[in-house]
Order: structure tokens, then C-alpha cells, then sequence
């Protein structure tokens, strides 16, 4: 018979290793599974500076690195395996993979949301040099130098305008004639001084040598293609992509409670079904940095031990 677990964590990023951590210290058995390498989203981040007590030149990965080995000293265990599917209800949850079958009286989703990429060819060659989905995480990497935004919904045009803090000018690049954020918004970019627009305009390709400084746009309307090159002095310049996320809950459709694909928890991270939670950006949030997702992750583990006291 298979060890059944106090809390299994699905996920390894900020906010999985957060929960692992503080069930670990209660000393609940803790397993953490993750379908590849923990670290999620922050792992394909070259500069972290925007988590409280970062070190100087944190990268994602060496943020990762040290929540790691700190949840690996109060005995959470991990394990690679990509879950298939779930069963949830009951006081014992079970979980399918493809390497074997686990089981807990507590499970924490922290499967995370990934960014909708843009669609150009070499775009994951760039992230994180020069290629980003996050202004609060990076914005401030382009002091100066000019950025473009793709996208023409609320977040694009407001997370452009954000930009424009940072940049010389941010250029945004939108597929139609026309934007499809909010009126209110669209009037606070048009009337920005450093807000550019191009319209009926795609990104095609990224390329330069071990950093961004070249993209091939093109019109849809007309097939022009256009070649955008980096300012001499600047070698570089800023994409960020605001074009979606996509959150990793398919395996829980039509078990658990979800408006526009993320999971609605309340604010001790619980769902609709009992012993089972959700933290970091697969749940419904107004905000999804590193400290939010750790911040969950905390949360969801407290709330995890006094479940668990109340079943015994």
C-alpha cells in the first residue's frame, strides 16, 4: 500500500515551495510533485529585484535554488512526475501520474499559469533577454531604451503605460486597427506623450547575438515586412508580450470551481471541495508576482495543518 501523505503539493514554484515549507515545519508529511524542474515562471527570469530580501544579481533560478534547499531541510519530499489525473473527494485524495499513483489527506494546486507567448519564431530563445511577460518583474531592465508592447487588451495597454516609466518611448503592437481595452484606458494611453502605436502590425521574428536586438514585424493587411534593429548605443531593447495567460488547470475542469480557467478560492485558499487548495496564479488574483505566490503558498499550509487537526 502506498504511503498516504499529510499534503501533497502540486508544483514547485514560488508558491508550491512556500506551502512545502511551512507544512514541513509543522511537521506534516509533505511530498512536492512537479512535472519537470521546480522553479515555474520565475526560473525563466535572468535578474529577480522585486522579492523582498533578494540578494544583489538574484536570478529566478537562484531564488529557486535556496527556497530548495530550504524546504529540503524540514523534510518535504519531491518527486517528478506529470499528473494524469485526480480524485479529490473523500479524506484521502489520490493522484495519477505516469510514474505511479500518489495519496494524501491534503492537496495544495500550485500548478501555476504560464504566459501566452507572442508567436514568433526564436521567442523562447529570448526570454529573459530582451523577451519578457511581466513589466513589474523587468520593466525596470529598460531604463531608457525603447520597448514595445504586443497586445491591445486592458492588461497590454496598461501594462504599456506602466512601461513608460522606464522607457524612452514604448511602442505598442496591435494586430487590428483598433484596441480592445476599456474606452478609459485607451484614452490615457493616447493622450500619454511616450505612447507609440502600430497598428494591424505582428511580430514575426526575434534574433540577435545572445541578446534582443532584432525583429522582423509585419503588416497583416499589406505582407510589408519591416525590420526593427536596437539604437547603436542602447544594443537592446525591451518585447514584452500581453497577450494572455494560460492557466494549468485542465485536469481540474468540472471538479473544481473556476471563472475563465483559474481556480476561486477564498482568502484562506480553499476551494469548493474540503481538504483541497489553490495557490499562487492558478487562482482567480489581482496580482501575480513571486511574493503574492509565497504569500499564498503560507497560507494554504496553515490552513492544510488545522484541516487535518480537524479530521483527527
Amino acid at each position: 500500500m502506498s504511503k498516504i501523505y499529510d499534503v501533497i503539493v502540486i508544483g514547485g514554484g514560488p508558491a508550491g515551495l512556500s506551502a512545502a515549507l511551512y507544512a514541513g515545519r509543522a511537521r506534516l508529511s509533505t511530498l512536492v510533485l512537479e512535472k519537470k524542474k521546480e522553479g515555474g515562471q520565475i526560473a525563466l527570469t535572468s535578474e529577480v529585484e522585486n522579492y523582498p530580501g533578494c540578494l544583489e544579481g538574484e536570478s529566478g533560478p537562484s531564488l529557486i535554488e535556496r527556497m530548495h534547499k530550504q524546504v529540503l531541510q524540514f523534510g518535504a519530499e519531491f518527486a517528478i512526475d506529470d499528473i494524469e489525473s485526480v480524485n479529490l473527494e473523500g479524506s484521502v485524495k489520490e493522484l495519477k501520474g505516469k510514474k505511479g499513483t500518489y495519496q494524501a489527506k491534503a492537496v495544495i494546486i500550485a500548478t501555476g499559469a504560464s504566459s501566452r507567448p507572442i508567436g514568433c519564431a526564436n521567442e523562447r530563445e529570448y526570454i529573459g533577454k530582451g523577451v519578457s511577460y511581466c513589466a513589474t518583474c523587468d520593466g525596470s531592465f529598460f531604463e531608457d531604451f525603447d520597448i514595445y508592447v504586443v497586445g491591445g487588451g486592458d492588461t497590454a495597454v496598461e501594462e504599456a503605460m506602466f512601461l513608460t516609466k522606464f522607457g524612452r518611448s514604448v511602442t505598442l503592437i496591435h494586430r487590428r486597427d483598433e484596441l480592445r481595452a476599456a474606452k478609459s484606458i485607451q484614452d490615457k494611453a493616447f493622450k500619454n506623450p511616450k505612447m507609440k502605436f502600430m497598428w494591424d502590425t505582428v511580430v514575426k521574428e526575434v534574433s540577435g547575438d545572445g541578446i534582443l536586438s532584432t525583429m522582423v514585424v509585419e503588416n497583416v493587411k499589406t505582407g510589408e515586412l519591416t525590420t526593427i534593429e536596437a539604437d547603436e548605443e542602447d544594443m537592446t531593447f525591451g518585447l514584452f508580450g500581453f497577450v494572455g495567460y494560460v492557466p494549468k488547470t485542465d485536469m481540474f475542469k468540472d471538479i473544481l470551481t473556476m471563472e475563465k480557467g483559474y481556480i476561486v478560492t477564498d482568502e484562506d485558499m480553499k476551494t469548493n471541495i474540503d481538504g483541497v487548495f489553490a495557490a499562487g496564479d492558478v487562482r482567480v488574483k489581482s496580482l501575480r508576482q513571486v511574493v503574492t505566490a509565497a504569500s499564498d503558498g503560507a497560507i494554504a499550509a496553515v490552513q492544510v495543518e488545522k484541516y487535518i487537526e480537524s479530521l483527527d
